[in-house]
């Protein structure tokens, strides 16, 4: 019954590149033709089931648990296959009726009051900070990093992120900047050294404060940056920059009109905020479940329609939006390269699983950016019109 459910499934789907896969009996059967040729095994009647029962959520977990194998261990082609087709229209009806259900209860999943909100945190941010280090640069920049060319090493693609944020915030010294979702503190602490601010800095994750405090103590700046475990709706103003890389993805859809009434109420009325997210070229949707229950609970990536739309009501000015494509799959690539550098140190700290899963995560991200629609949004956003100059040869000088 499996057998056949799957061989239709796959005759539908695969109409780009060609899948060769090999059933739990011995069977193989040959789907689609062309480039990307992938190789798969289903190694036993339960992966089987579960992947014909729901394979938006069983091929992450198939992969991880290794019931599913590819030839190669080639991750990033059996992805590329499976998105190009999705995103080409050839995927199931059964599979489009699972996806317009997440869409029509998203906001169930995406509620994200305070206690749910550091819990999500904590599911991700709060794992080793030795795992992080694994592929992270020096500074821990866990988001987009912007890549002015292809030979750019991802420490100088961070660096050039943190500075076009910088010149689009047009600080001078002595501002007062918040930065909400500060990660490990890069940016706040990048901020405080080189261009004079006084920043705040709030997280939901014990892990990340503390590792933000040591190296603001370490570098002598706890006179000029502060770090605080503290939700961004519970932060009082004002200030005259507000910052969040990375971060808006764990706003949740409800929420969105929340979020930009507070950054609208904490800036001075001649402030200035910059909110990088990554966000969908597609209009709004749902998280993948896989995504979801593993990787980022109550996580979202929003369309640009839905955010302006909430961005809208709140009286703020948006002064720039600009679009990053694929430099978000090239700071996959290399955070996945230097992860599987140094696996049996990843194994150490977890175990084989573990990196299965994260090898999963970082590549079907990568892929996702690559052919899926999802790209990262740099909103700027002023309470007037006038904050900023009226071309963007500022971001450029010097």
């Amino acid at each position: 019954m499996w057998n056949r459910w799957i061989d239709r499934f796959l005759s539908r789907l695969v109409k780009v590149g060609t899948l060769n896969l090999t059933y739990p009996d011995g069977t193989v059967r040959r789907y689609g033709a062309g480039l990307p040729v992938v190789a798969v095994q289903i190694r036993t009647d339960a992966a089987l089931r579960r992947l014909a029962s729901n394979p938006h959520l069983a091929l992450g977990e198939t992969y991880t648990d290794g019931t599913l194998t590819i030839d190669g261990d080639d991750l990033h082609g059996l992805l590329e296959l499976v998105l190009r087709n999705i995103m080409q229209g050839h995927d199931s009806g059964e599979n489009r009726a699972r996806q317009k259900l997440r869409d029509l209860t998203r906001g169930l999943s995406q509620r994200n009051q305070a206690r749910r909100a550091r819990r999500n945190v904590a599911h991700h941010y709060d794992l080793s900070g030795a795992l992080y280090d694994l592929f992270l640069d020096e500074d821990r920049q866990y988001s987009c990093a912007y890549f002015k060319t292809p030979q750019d090493t991802l420490e100088q693609a961070q660096a050039q992120k943190k500075t076009h944020i910088a010149r689009k915030l047009r600080i001078t010294p002595g501002m007062r900047v918040l930065d909400i979702g500060c990660g490990w503190g890069g940016m706040a602490l990048t901020l405080a050294r080189d261009f004079g601010a006084e920043v705040t800095g709030v997280t939901l994750s014990d892990e990340q404060l503390k590792v933000a405090r040591d190296r603001a103590q370490a570098a002598g700046l706890q006179d000029r940056v502060r770090f605080e475990l503290v939700d961004y709706r519970a932060v009082s103003g004002p200030f005259d920059r507000i910052v969040s890389v990375g971060m808006f993805e764990h706003v949740g859809a409800p929420n969105y009109r929340t979020y930009f009434q507070k950054v609208h109420d904490l800036l001075t009325p001649d402030g200035v905020a910059l909110i990088h997210t990554i966000g969908r070229f597609t209009p709004p949707g749902s998280t993948n479940p896989w995504i979801t229950r593993y990787i980022f609970p109550g996580g979202y990536i929003p369309a640009l329609s839905e955010t302006m739309a909430a961005v809208e009501r709140t009286g703020l000015v948006t002064t720039d939006v600009e679009v990053w494509r694929l430099h978000y799959a090239e700071t996959l690539r290399h955070w996945h390269a230097r992860f599987m550098a140094r696996r049996p140190e990843a194994e150490r700290l977890y175990d084989a699983r573990f990196v299965r899963m994260w090898k999963f995560y970082l590549v079907a991200s990568e892929q996702t950016f690559r052919h899926a629609g999802q790209c990262v949004f740099q909103l700027q956003l002023a309470r007037q019109q006038e904050a900023v100059p009226l071309t963007r040869d500022y971001l450029y000088a010097g």
